[in-house]
């Protein structure tokens, strides 16, 4: 038996020893064209391949399995494998015999706090997996979790200690299971999304997607080592034995070789997409044996309470209204635009006016800087996507200044996982431009940490006490670093995404070693991406309870100080106890505060093909919206736009919009004077 400390969660090395099977029957799954006959190839498909017919037959779901096993079987590996579709539903997970039943959240950087030395169940973490590599995959990228690692740590590319940190730093406490925006399991089968993952955003090889015909239909994610963990140096080739068994699976579904990560570049790196080929595998997958012959002692499909019922479904077909992503040619008139529904036909996020009691944000208001930038997105030319020179695929939200969802739009073939991140990225601008932020804050518990143990004989995981961090710390930090003694309390200063990820590095300047972290941030000593600072803090307490949650589901009691827990409800749709940030904050460009008459009315959010692209569509965006309706909303005053401040001499950043950005056009530095 293991001991680590999960905050106010401790989980066991041998954590799932007494858990049970599932069924292994296989559901109704209609017809979907066949895989392509081999790996690879090339794709035409420039975002609007899919159709109805793009989808994961239960057929298909037991090839990729029958592959994975055979690879793993091969490697002496047992492993557990998860596949899911685009929207994030779970089709079908599989536990070979003798697969360990846990992995180990280490960041290799001998930091001990937040997640690390956590034992998290190997179908969760198999499951984050697959999310993360089919949410950060379109029909003109393909990306792995290994390319999710890659933009998401301290440095980019990792390993390079000269480089500022990744595009997507933060990205991993997104997606969370408390978030009050991604879908949930509904206890039967497939249904709308997106899904939540269990536990956020994987930086751990091994998701990898799945293509039918140029099209991301699903992915595969697969545990079978030790470890969760991150690739820090990307200067190497890893032997990732989850990474091998995940790509022999994709086997006849393999991502287009042009849209693979690694034929794509982002501030003129080459991304990653796997450290491993077909040919490297220890058998061929074309030769695996078929499910059918897979018996009980190789290994079972199981149930996962609260993301699978145990029984093998098809996909859905995304772009249809089953998948929750449908089209809305009715609000968004020759825009191509898709809109988020709730699986009968019904926009779960139409325009709506804001909440606030005066000055609030029109629901027209809102329809017009969705079009508005929408139309920006579709002029501008992407950064992560194949064929060059395709339109960026973009994801818009609007919040008001309590948060309030006042409608998401989205191009045709944008990341799903931007239906998430950038609802954090626009209420993370809406919250700390206002003058609530501080008593926000204020009001949130100290988050208790816990030491702990698992006694799987007696069936008890016993928690005690340990030490708390309080966000409102940071508050004060903030103020001295800035310095200004109201910082957050009087609404003075206009943040963007861009600007509060500059104060949430492990240093500032960005990149710069030897430099004091951000205010936000822990220090670098203490940093890893399993323990950042605030982001994660606020989701911590909601993050170890739906675990509790889930070991409840598994017949384990759960103590505190001696005291036994309740029976614990599903997680609440509020991660941080903040009505303002219920899915938590995030770290990267895309968001700006909107204004109206100089007073803060919500935020704009935007995210899906490059960090500068974003900046652009929600900046210029909500520019021209301002301009088309007259009504005063617009962006913040030059005079309160965070970039007027200099802290410790460098001065932050409020949006970086690209050089030359549009499509036929040679007009440049279109952000400038706005």
């Amino acid at each position: 038996m293991g001991i680590v400390r999960f905050g106010t969660l401790v989980l066991g090395v041998s954590l799932l020893a007494a858990c049970g099977g599932g069924s292994n029957t296989v559901g109704d799954g209609g017809t979907s064209p066949g895989p392509d006959p081999g790996p690879g190839g090339d794709s035409g498909c420039t975002g609007s391949c899919a159709n109805a017919n793009s989808f994961l037959t239960p057929d298909d779901l037991r090839t990729i399995i029958a592959q994975a096993v055979a690879e793993a079987s091969a490697q002496n590996t047992p492993a557990t494998i998860t596949i899911v579709d685009r929207v994030g539903n779970v089709l079908a997970t599989y536990r070979m015999t003798g697969a360990r039943r846990t992995q180990r959240v280490d960041s290799q950087r001998g930091v001990d706090g937040g997640l690390e030395g956590l034992e998290i169940p190997s179908e969760l973490t198999a499951i984050a997996k697959a999310i993360t590599s089919v949410y950060f995959s379109s029909e003109g990228n393909a990306f792995t979790s290994r390319t999710a690692g890659q933009v998401a740590q301290e440095h980019f590319n990792p390993g390079d200690i000269t480089a500022p940190s990744g595009p997507l730093f933060g990205v991993q406490f997104s997606q969370l299971p408390c978030s009050d925006i991604s879908a949930r399991f509904d206890g039967v089968g497939p249904s709308a999304g997106p899904h939540r993952s269990p536990i956020g955003i994987a930086a751990d090889p091994g998701g990898v997607p799945l293509y039918k015909a140029g099209v991301p239909v699903g992915a595969i994610g697969v545990s079978a080592d030790e470890i969760y963990g991150v690739d820090t140096f990307a200067g190497d080739v890893d032997r990732n034995l989850d990474e091998y068994i995940a790509l022999a699976g994709t086997f006849g579904f393999a991502a287009p070789t042009d849209r693979r990560a690694d034929r794509i570049t982002a501030g003129g790196l080459s991304l990653r997409f796997t450290d491993v080929e077909f040919n490297q595998l220890a058998r061929n997958p074309a030769s695996a044996p078929a499910f059918a012959t897979l018996g009980p002692g190789v290994g079972e499909v199981f149930a996962i309470p609260g993301f699978f019922s145990g029984t093998i479904s098809r996909g859905l077909a995304f772009g249809q209204v089953e998948s929750g992503i449908r089209p809305d040619p009715v609000n968004f008139p020759g825009l191509d635009a898709f809109v988020v529904d709730d699986g009968t036909g019904t926009n779960r996020f139409p325009p709506r006016a804001g909440t606030e009691a005066t000055g609030a944000l029109t629901a027209n208001e809102v329809l017009v800087l969705m079009r508005e930038s929408l139309a920006v997105a579709n002029r501008t030319r992407a950064q992560v996507r194949k064929p060059l020179g395709s339109p960026a695929g973009e994801t818009i939200v609007v919040v008001d200044s309590n948060g309030v969802v006042l409608g998401i739009v989205r191009s045709r073939d944008a990341l799903v996982d931007a239906v998430d991140v950038t609802t954090q990225k626009a209420r993370t601008a809406a919250f700390f431009s206002g003058g609530f932020a501080a008593a926000d804050l204020d009001g949130v518990a100290p988050v208790a940490l816990f030491d702990g143990a698992l006694d799987l004989a007696g069936g008890r995981l016993a928690l005690t006490t340990a030490t708390t961090r309080d966000p409102f710390a940071y508050v004060t930090a903030l103020r001295a670093f800035v310095p200004a003694n109201n910082a957050l309390a009087d609404g003075a200063v206009a943040y963007s995404t861009r600007a509060i990820g500059n104060l949430s590095r492990p240093f500032y300047p960005d990149g710069v070693q030897g430099r004091p972290p951000g205010p936000l941030s822990l220090p670098i000593a203490q940093w890893s991406v399993f323990n950042t600072g605030l982001e994660l803090d606020l989701d911590y307490t909601q993050a170890a309870l739906f675990l509790a949650f889930y070991l409840q589901q598994l017949g384990l009691a759960v103590s505190v100080d001696g005291t036994d827990l309740p029976a614990l409800g599903e997680a609440p749709r509020n991660c941080t106890g903040i009505d303002r940030l219920p899915n938590g904050i995030t770290l990267f460009g895309g968001g700006v505060p909107i204004y109206r008459n100089g007073a803060l009315v919500g935020a704009i959010g935007a995210s899906g093909d490059g960090t500068d692209q974003s900046d652009l569509v929600a900046f210029l965006g909500l520019h021209n919206a301002g301009v088309s309706l007259g009504t005063g909303v617009g962006n913040a005053p030059t005079t309160m736009r965070a970039d007027r401040l200099s802290p410790q001499g460098a001065r932050l950043l409020y949006v970086q919009c690209p050089q030359s950005p549009f499509i036929g056009s040679n007009e440049q530095y279109v952000c400038e004077g706005k």
